[in-house]
């Protein structure tokens, strides 16, 4: 049997970019969570506050690592399965990485040192601001790669020139234009927040571990009631700006909307599908549980809006990924507002929370990356069969490439990104255990002391 290089290239990079996306999107956010941990030591001088910074800061390393080298493999990809996109669009997809990576990731390689291993070694106020710069440099970093991504679903600001070879390529016309193009500041914020919410669970689901591993000292309860307080916090945001990128994405990409509504054929009145599966040959959603007209009101706030249907597009993605992919993000969503919203009930009435809660708090831990993860499904698979919406097909960029040689790496990937995962986890929950069971000379307590020593001793001098 013949491999099709087309579906395994778009299989690993997909593989690719689920694996990688899992990382950033915790240092995005887990960044500026330590910086809360280092002021909140400054302005108090609790020591417990600096325990949480020294541990999760173990956790940020570890994921920026990962972050790293996979996100170096997924652009090897750009010349190896899809030599096409950067032949096409390589004007404007190249400075906005050569942008990401000048002006963010230095930036966080510079300060990382520092953030991890300077505490004790340079002044308070130089650790503190080295912090604030990787966080900075984090979210940096996502503004640039979103920018990128956002102008594939939403291009403007180019025009199209042959070459000499008579191939079109994209020149830049206004590089305000590109970077800010119609979705970027919803997918940005939508994004960001995403990132929040996945840093919070992850935590509050790490200290929640720790709960029931019977550590109880100030450092747990601390971090604990940050996760939570900032999911809760977070999640009706969350849920606030995805409806405001649901109706820029109608504007701008309406196959998409009708693939996640599970809308084959035009019609006013849409009703809201909650659940169902998607059958492509009826073209109709089996075992539908629907709500009448809401999805028309959502989306056209009026119970009798039209919402134009798939059949209505010459090019269409494929409904059934998206349509499940879209419920899978949006109940991951109602259960972090459930959750995060009980947990900071408890937290605040009475300080504490229960043993079943800690239970359903661990089980929560990774649940960002289930909502990050089918929201970017929902969002690429939306855009098919366009790599550039409207410019070029994805077809189109695809290279020379054997399907052998695409369905070998992409076993070796998916082999190697498997152990890295269950490494990762399991290093995890061996640090969550390794702090709980800690011994009486703590190392991390340690360097807070000797770190306050040596602040006193440089002021008498």
């Amino acid at each position: 049997m013949e491999l099709d290089p087309f579906i395994l290239s778009r299989i690993q990079f997909a593989a690719n970019i689920t694996f990688h996306i899992m990382f950033p999107t915790i240092t995005i956010a887990m960044g500026w969570i330590l910086l809360f941990f280092k002021l909140r030591y400054n302005s108090t001088k609790d020591e417990a506050w600096m325990q949480a910074y020294f541990f999760f800061t173990k956790v940020f390393a570890l994921s920026f690592a990962l972050g790293v080298v996979s996100g170096i493999t997924m652009s090897f990809q750009f010349g190896t399965n899809w030599p096409g996109f950067m032949e096409t669009v390589g004007n404007i997809a190249g400075p906005l990485l050569a942008y990401e990576i000048l002006t963010a990731f230095f930036l966080e390689a510079t300060f990382l040192g520092i953030m991890l291993f300077g505490f004790s070694r340079v002044p308070g106020w130089v650790h503190t601001l080295a912090t604030f710069l990787v966080a900075a440099g984090t979210t940096l970093s996502a503004f640039w790669i979103i920018a990128l991504n956002s102008w594939m679903h939403t291009p403007q600001g180019f025009e199209m020139i042959a070459n000499e070879a008579g191939q079109l390529q994209a020149h830049a016309t206004s590089w305000w234009e590109i970077v800010f193009n119609p979705s970027m500041p919803y997918r940005l914020s939508h994004m960001l927040i995403a990132s929040g919410l996945t840093a919070s669970f992850l935590v509050a689901g790490i200290s929640a571990l720790r709960w029931l591993m019977k550590d109880r000292t100030p450092t747990v309860m601390k971090s604990l009631k940050t996760g939570v307080f900032i999911a809760a916090c977070l999640i009706p945001l969350q849920i606030f700006v995805g409806d405001l990128h649901g109706l820029n994405t109608k504007e701008y990409q309406p196959a998409k909307v009708a693939a996640m509504e599970g809308i084959w054929e035009t019609q006013k009145g849409a009703p809201l599908v909650l659940f169902g599966i998607p059958n492509s040959e009826t073209k109709q959603i089996d075992y539908a549980i629907e709500i009448p007209k809401l999805a028309s009101f959502i989306l056209t706030h009026d119970w009798n809006g039209e919402i134009k249907g798939v059949d209505a597009f010459e090019q269409a993605p494929p409904v059934g990924p998206i349509f499940l992919a879209f419920r899978v993000m949006v109940g991951t969503g109602v259960m972090m507002l459930l959750i995060s919203w009980t947990a900071a009930f408890l937290l605040w009435r009475k300080k504490d929370i229960t043993k079943p809660l800690a239970f359903i708090l661990v089980g929560m831990t990774f649940s960002g990356w289930v909502a990050t993860i089918s929201g970017w499904y929902v969002t690429e698979i939306g855009r098919q069969p366009w790599l550039v919406y409207g410019v070029l097909k994805t077809e189109e960029a695809l290279g020379p490439i054997s399907g052998g040689m695409v369905a070998t790496t992409l076993t070796a990937y998916l082999v190697t990104y498997v152990v890295l995962l269950v490494a990762y986890i399991s290093t995890l929950i061996y640090m969550a255990k390794s702090a709980g069971s800690g011994s009486k000379r703590d190392p991390l307590k340690q360097s807070v002391q000797g770190a306050e020593r040596r602040t006193i001793l440089t002021t008498d001098n």
